[in-house]
């Protein structure tokens, strides 16, 4: 057996669950061999799937057990559903294509992938770079002294500047104006030119008219009024009188309004009478699509208030047996999708090959097509596209087509996308991004649950 760089460390405190590995003969069952050996896992059954009995399995007492899932053992994985469903197990699911050609590099990131499912965290990094989180830049502004010494206490630091406070030299260098004074506001500067008497000019000039005998009545001062809506004037223009106008005639308002007769419009419901759903989540893989796919469902809420439309092309089109595995991890009621049924919330449906939807009196329905499914066919406004890993190119343009209209698009990032070509364009293009939780966690915001 060739392993690639240092073995993944087991965790002493949290060992791995026993292993079962069930694979055909052949390149995929022996890299999975050797990704399990990598990852430090005891491997206590190594079988067919087609030749093990459900008993055998369950008596092995495993923790976990890895299937490399092809077409031909699917009728043997339905034969040992009844084990394969247990909560206590983790069922652990990889495509045989892609784990026959996975070499090096890959290999080691996969055995580290295969110790986090293992033992049920995120933790995918390799040895040595535990602290490579506190490097990467976060969003927002940096903390302002401010708000770092929010919470200190300051009781000590005051206590101490009062005490200092006759001790501090004063500055000789500088004296104040003998007139300085502090400035004032605006409000006081206005009542001080209110309060202030006239003062007489000792000699007024040929040009100004005489002063105002003392004992004449003081002209009554005109209010400031608000300060707001002054204006700067010329002083060597003098305004003519104004000439009071007669007012326009302004025309008639009839202010009779017909209250009685008033009705409300009917708003086109959300929903169609017949209760099918106005749009759906599409979601798209292919290639490493399982897993994706399976962490995608699992993350989902029950009562989502959306249908999610699974489509992943299977060779032999055993949807059913996609339909059973998902169903294991799947909050949401897990259906294969048949033509001329609705299609209601809080489902998810597994497409076949010949299976699209139409929209009819304002919900959709599944119909016949040799096609399959058509992006351009969902309702923009209320659908989604969610484009896994392997999803294909070839629906690229309908899918940005419908997001300029409206829809929801959003690509899967991250070490499971094994083919990211598709899922990268949307990214590319402005769409959402994130890892099929963070996806899940965006939908259940977005749509909301259904009470």
């Amino acid at each position: 057996m060739t392993c690639w760089g240092s073995p993944v460390p087991a965790n002493d405190l949290n060992p791995l669950p026993l292993v079962a590995l069930l694979a055909r003969v052949g390149p995929a069952r022996e890299r999975l061999r050797e990704a399990l050996a990598q990852a430090g896992a005891t491997v206590v059954l190594e079988e067919d799937p087609n030749s093990v009995d459900a008993e055998t399995l369950g008596g092995v007492d495993a923790g976990a057990v890895l299937i490399a899932l092809e077409p031909a053992v699917e009728d043997a994985l339905e034969r040992l559903d009844p084990v394969l469903a247990s909560p206590e197990l983790t069922v652990i699911f990889d495509e045989a294509e892609l784990a026959a050609r996975r070499e090096g590099w890959e290999a080691q990131r996969w055995a580290r992938h295969l110790v986090a499912k293992l033992h049920g965290h995120q933790d995918v990094l390799p040895p040595g770079s535990e602290q490579d989180g506190l490097l990467q830049p976060e969003p927002g502004l940096p903390q302002t002294p401010a708000e770092r010494h929010a919470d200190a206490p300051l009781e000590f630091h005051v206590r101490e500047a009062f005490d200092a406070a006759a001790d501090v030299p004063t500055d000789g260098l500088y004296t104040p104006p003998e007139a300085y004074s502090e400035p004032m506001s605006l409000e006081e500067a206005l009542a001080a030119m209110q309060a202030a008497p006239a003062a007489a000019p000792a000699a007024a000039p040929a040009n100004v008219p005489p002063p105002v005998p003392v004992d004449a009545p003081a002209a009554p001062r005109a209010p400031l009024g608000d300060h707001s809506s002054w204006s700067l004037v010329d002083e060597d223009t003098v305004s003519p009188p104004a000439v009071p106008t007669a007012p326009a005639s302004a025309p008639q308002v009839n202010d009779a309004f017909d209250t009685p007769n008033l009705s409300l419009v009917e708003l086109e419901p959300e929903v169609a009478p017949d209760g099918s759903a106005p749009g759906a989540v599409l979601v798209l893989a292919g290639i490493g699509g399982p897993d994706a796919l399976r962490r995608l469902l699992a993350a989902l809420p029950a009562g989502l208030a959306t249908p999610v439309l699974v489509y992943m092309r299977l060779d032999g089109g055993r949807y059913g047996n996609l339909v059973k595995q998902m169903a294991r991890v799947s909050a949401l009621p897990v259906l294969l999708a048949e033509s001329d049924q609705p299609v209601l919330a809080g489902n998810a449906y597994i497409l076949p090959d010949d299976v699209g939807v139409a929209v009819r009196n304002r919900g959709l329905y599944f119909t016949a097509d040799a096609q399959g499914i058509q992006v351009a066919a969902l309702p923009p406004a209320h659908s989604a596209v969610v484009l896994l890993s392997g999803s294909d190119v070839a629906v690229l343009d309908d899918v940005l087509s419908l997001a300029v209209a409206g829809a929801w698009v959003a690509g899967q990032t991250g070490d499971g996308c094994y083919d990211p070509v598709a899922a990268n364009a949307v990214v590319a293009a402005g769409m959402a991004a994130g890892d099929p939780p963070q996806l899940a966690a965006a939908i259940a915001e977005r749509w909301g649950v259904s009470e």
